[in-house]
Order: structure tokens, then sequence, then C-alpha cells
């Protein structure tokens, strides 16, 4: 290590070492998203009950109500959080268990008009600890008071075998729930169209996802979904098929995202006391459309990002995307361990 001095030598970072970050998904400094009232989070979760944020879902039926629960360890309750950041409500999920809660997803009936909750207790660290995960569907309440909630417990196993997931959500147009599993070779979870709450239902990998997939959300209008990492997000048309890389605020621990009811923008948080929400303007290519437009022939194609093709595909040169992420991932560490030397010498 260098001698300690009374000032800070500042260093650019080279440009080279920028790319590499970016093609990982890292954030770098100076370089991540603006939330739309600057660096300033939209608002924090005041809850000291709080301590492990691990998943967003917006109210469909309450204007401004987030709902979020702690990681394992904590008992079954979820908080509805108003735009201040302060609990409106706790609820707890009467006949659940919190074994390893990770993600948080909310729909609408589309015969009564009621929100819906899934709560989803799908980690597994161990891959394989757990002969079985679960799903709870809960009604939304109609009042924001603390309350005793029952669930349907729904029971998953994947059909490739056991693994650890954090990512769950659920397409508005079919009512199919998805989950995302959390690997370095990660993959998206199509549930059954019908789901059975007296057997194990049977989870079908439908698509690949990004390395460590934290959560996963679906668009408002059901035209996209979103799946985050630790460095950044990713906006699918459908498995397999990216419209766009979304660069995330830099967070503690990122764990949540959600999107916001008109769909334009993204909500993510992170674990840790008194936790920041963000909010994040979606691209225009990932926005969805005001009304559908027909299809044309003539037509040019969807104007995508530069990396899209490639990310939605095996990789460059045949490559499968998980080994060019680790590769490129490593390479960036060992040139940013070689210029932190370099410059502290």
């Amino acid at each position: 290590m260098g001698r300690a001095t009374g000032r800070t030598r500042t260093r650019r970072i080279p440009r080279a070492v920028l790319a590499l970050l970016a093609a990982a998904g890292a954030v770098v400094p100076g370089t991540a998203a603006r939330a739309d009232d600057g660096d300033r989070p939209q608002f924090r979760i005041r809850d000291e009950r709080v301590g492990e944020s691990s998943g967003l879902a917006v109210s469909p039926t309450h204007k401004g109500i987030v709902y979020t629960h702690n990681d394992s360890g904590h008992g079954p309750q979820i908080y509805a959080i108003g735009p201040d950041g302060r609990t409106r409500a706790t609820f707890t999920i009467g006949n659940a268990e919190a074994r390893d809660w990770e993600g948080i997803a909310a729909s609408t009936d589309r015969a009564t008009g009621r929100g819906v909750l899934w709560i989803a207790d799908i980690g597994d660290n161990m891959d394989g600890a757990w002969p079985d995960v679960s799903v709870y569907k809960v009604v939304e309440p109609r009042t924001m008071e603390d309350a005793t909630l029952r669930a349907t417990r729904y029971r998953f196993r994947y059909a490739d075998g056991p693994r650890n997931a954090e990512g769950v959500m659920v397409d508005p147009r079919s009512g199919r729930l998805y989950i995302v599993s959390k690997e370095f070779s990660g993959g998206v979870y199509a549930a059954p169209a019908k789901l059975r709450a007296d057997k194990v239902n049977v989870l079908r990998r439908v698509g690949p996802a990004p390395i460590m997939a934290t959560d996963a959300a679906y668009a408002p209008d059901g035209s996209s979904f979103v799946i985050r990492t630790y460095f950044s997000a990713s906006v699918y048309r459908s498995p397999g098929k990216l419209l766009a890389h979304v660069t995330m605020p830099p967070l503690k621990q990122a764990e949540s995202i959600a999107y916001t009811r008109d769909g334009t923008a993204l909500l993510t948080g992170s674990e840790g006391e008194d936790s920041p929400v963000y909010r994040v303007p979606l691209p225009g290519s990932a926005r969805p459309s005001p009304s559908p437009r027909p299809a044309r022939t003539s037509a040019r194609p969807r104007a995508v990002t530069a990396s899209s093709e490639a990310a939605a595909g095996d990789g460059l040169l045949g490559v499968p995307m998980p080994v060019l992420w680790v590769a490129v991932a490593l390479g960036a560490i060992g040139i940013i361990t070689f210029v932190a030397y370099r410059t502290g010498r």
C-alpha cells in the first residue's frame, strides 16, 4: 500500500475499464441512471421492522401504495408503504410460513377487479434444501388497516431440478405466474396455466435469465417484463427477446424491482435499514405503446440497444452468454485491480 497523505488523488477510470464494466452490467460511479429527482431516492422505507426489504409490488387498487416484505428470519408480514416511505398498514399472513421470502408480485382479478398479491417463498441458498417451494396468493385488502389475512398456498417444484430463486412475476394478460432463478445460468420458469392447491405444481423453463437475478416484474399492460440483477436491469418482450438494458442507481444490495402503475418507469430498492427506493424512467423502446399498432410487412425492424441481439441469443461466436458474462466480469475485476495497484503506488 502507498503512504497515506493529506490529499486524495483522483484518477480517471480508463475507457477500456468502463467498457468492460458496462458489458458486465456493473454500475460505474458517475454513470448510474439518475432518478427523476436527481440522485435522491423517491422515498425511503422508514419502518424499523423492515431491515431486509427483499421485494416490491405496486398496489393495483390503492394509489401510492407499495408493498414490501423482509427476507428470511422474519415473520409472515407484508408492509403497505405510502409515498412518504411510512407504513400505512401491516398485514400478517395467518396461515403462511416465512421460510425465505424473496419476492412479491401484484395482479388484478379480472372477474372481480380486486387486487391480488403473490408472496414468493422461493429462496433456496442450498439449491435443493427444500423438497418444494411455495407462493402465497392473497386478495388485496380494501382498506389500509392492520389485519391478519388468509392466503392460498401453491407449492412448486422445478422440472429440471431444485434451484435458488428470487424473482416472481405474473402476466396481467394471461394470469400465468413465472419464477426467475438466481444462478450463473439462470432461467425463467412458467407455472401451469391453472394452479392446484392440492398438489405440487411443476415449473418449466421457458427462457434464459441474466446472471444472479434478484427480482422480476411484468409491465402493467403485459407487453414486457423486467429482470433485476445486482448491477442492472433488462427489459424483455418475451423470454429471451431483449428490448433494452436499463442502468440502475448504485444500491447497497439491490434486491427488488417493480413497474410504476403507468408502466413508464421502474421502482428499485435495496436491503438495509432506512433503505432507499428509486424511480428510474424507462427508455422509449421499453415503454408501453398507447394503443396496439397493426403489423406492417415493409416496416423497418424495431430499434433496440446495440447489445440486444447478442444478449438475447447464445452469445458472440456461439459462446453461451453466462460464459461471456463471467469472462467479461473477471476481466473487468482484473483490470480494476491492476489500475488500483498502479494508482496507489
